[in-house]
């Protein structure tokens, strides 16, 4: 069956692998990007089945208007895909807040208008799934990527609040987790100028890792697109995709640990209880 997708953020990276294979396997696409003429290549190859959008979706107005607009020329969109993002990187003492506040408007903000936004128009057409890509960073933390976790985790506990609320219209969410993969994202990163105080800490260590392209990465794009497309064909799919050994690894480390703490803690817990 022919679906219709609609992703945000396809110039590069994951969301235009994205829209590539779904227009290789048929199916149609309505295309978002701040950069015009990115998927020029794209329209010539497949014409009406790929809409594409100029939209930042730190806009919130336009952003609604081009939901509800690609909505009304669609039909019906069967899956909205949150992927417009990028990753700041510093210190939170070295990050500038003009950083902070681009970095949570994009990330966090952003991905919550986008839902809000096509949640009357899923609920009017009876149902629908919203993907959200995450990162293993919603679950885990690295220093030095302090304001881009903090836009993780908060869109993923927003996402799990939000897919309570809507379950009874058939609206769906998956929350996408990839862990480090060979996108462009370590190139669009946003760097804060480093102080010389945190050279030799945890944070300096990271930063000389990706200067110097050591910080590994086992992820293969193709195939963790491929993966999203399987899950998000799928009839049940799980509220949490974890991609990538090294996500899995961390993820799972990070949540044993968090588990161990919280036994740790239960006679105390516990005593905070009323006595009445």
């Amino acid at each position: 069956m022919i679906k219709t997708w609609l992703i945000t953020g396809t110039s590069s990276g994951l969301g235009r692998l994205l829209a590539e294979q779904l227009l290789q396997r048929g199916d149609r696409v309505v295309a978002t990007l701040r950069r015009e003429g990115a998927l020029d290549n794209l329209k010539k190859q497949y014409g009406d089945r790929l809409r594409v959008l100029t939209l930042d979706v730190t806009d919130t107005p336009t952003l609604r208007t081009s939901i509800a607009g690609a909505f009304d020329a669609m039909g019906r969109i069967d899956v909205v895909v949150n992927n417009a993002g990028y990753g700041l990187f510093g210190a939170a003492e070295e990050v500038t807040d003009e950083q902070i506040d681009r970095q949570i408007a994009t990330n966090l903000t952003g991905s919550i208008q986008v839902i809000r936004a096509a949640l009357p128009f899923l609920r009017r057409q009876g149902g629908g799934r919203i993907v959200q890509v995450s990162s293993e960073g919603g679950q885990i933390a690295y220093p030095n990527f302090s304001l881009y976790h903090a836009t993780k985790w908060g869109i993923e506990g927003f996402v799990e609040s939000v897919a309570q609320e809507v379950a009874p219209f058939g609206i769906d969410f998956v929350v996408v987790e990839p862990g480090p993969t060979n996108t462009q994202f370590g190139a669009g990163l946003d760097h804060a100028v480093p102080m010389p105080e945190y050279d030799d800490t945890p944070a300096g260590e990271v930063r000389r890792a990706i200067a110097s392209n050591s910080f590994a990465i086992r992820g293969d794009a193709g195939r963790t697109i491929a993966a999203m497309i399987v899950v998000a064909d799928s009839a049940h799919p799980p509220l949490r995709l974890t991609l990538g050994g090294s996500a899995y690894e961390s993820i799972s480390a990070a949540l044993a640990e968090r588990l161990r703490m919280l036994e740790a803690q239960k006679d105390i817990a516990f005593s905070a209880d009323s006595t009445s």
